[in-house]
């Protein structure tokens, strides 16, 4: 299985994908994974990316292409991936397609997973990290259990990543409607997107989420 996850930031991609990708015995490739990691690591990379995504903005294709590429290509993924957070425009669309076909592969299907806007920005402003394991907290739906402190690692406080703030979460929206959105339109003509809502309990969307893979 080689499948897509598409999606406005916040409406629970990296979530659905870790399970789907688990249940299924495939890798979950997460893109702001990657990223995150060679911020911390202070790379070339992460350095020109952190200005990038402190603002809201989009990596350019160029990278995040030939980050894929590599990834996709290591041993864990050569019977199937789950793609989050990649692709996000159409230049990157093509380009998978393209890296795929060149082993004689192909995608599956393509999920979108969406929630209002307003719901996203309540999301992702109450999301906080453990700054040593990256582990994410949601004061809402899924809090440390002393609310301040990671639960691994009490000793570690709690921080806001600087792209979840609501004021950069609207911008990222605005970014996904101008930047991302086309791929809705690009995958549906081609035959390969599903549908999904991204609101409600958890099971209840993981339920339609693997229904629709099936499907």
């Amino acid at each position: 299985m080689r499948l897509v996850l598409l999606g406005p930031p916040g409406v629970g991609k990296g979530t659905q994908g870790r399970l789907l990708a688990a249940e299924r015995g495939r890798v979950l490739i997460s893109t702001g994974d990657m990223l995150r990691d060679a911020v911390a690591k202070q790379t070339p990379l992460g350095v020109e990316a952190k200005k990038l995504m402190d603002k809201g903005n989009l990596v350019p294709d160029e990278i995040m292409i030939g980050l894929v590429r590599e990834r996709t290509m290591e041993g864990d993924a050569q019977t199937g991936f789950v793609l989050d957070g990649f692709p996000r425009t159409v230049p990157q669309a093509n380009a998978l397609d393209a890296m795929l076909a060149e082993r004689s592969l192909k995608l599956d299907v393509v999920v979108l997973l969406s929630a209002p806007d307003e719901e996203i920005v309540r999301r992702l402003s109450s999301r906080w990290e453990c700054p040593v394991c990256r582990r994410v907290y949601n004061a809402l739906t899924a809090p440390a259990k002393d609310g301040v402190h990671c639960d691994d690692h009490p000793d570690a406080e709690l921080r806001q990543r600087v792209d979840d703030t609501a004021e950069t979460v609207r911008k990222r929206l605005q970014v996904y409607r101008d930047q991302t959105a086309p791929l809705v339109d690009f995958y549906r003509v081609r035959g390969r997107l599903k549908e999904v809502q991204g609101m409600g309990p958890l099971d209840s969307v993981r339920a339609a989420l693997n229904q629709a893979v099936a499907g």
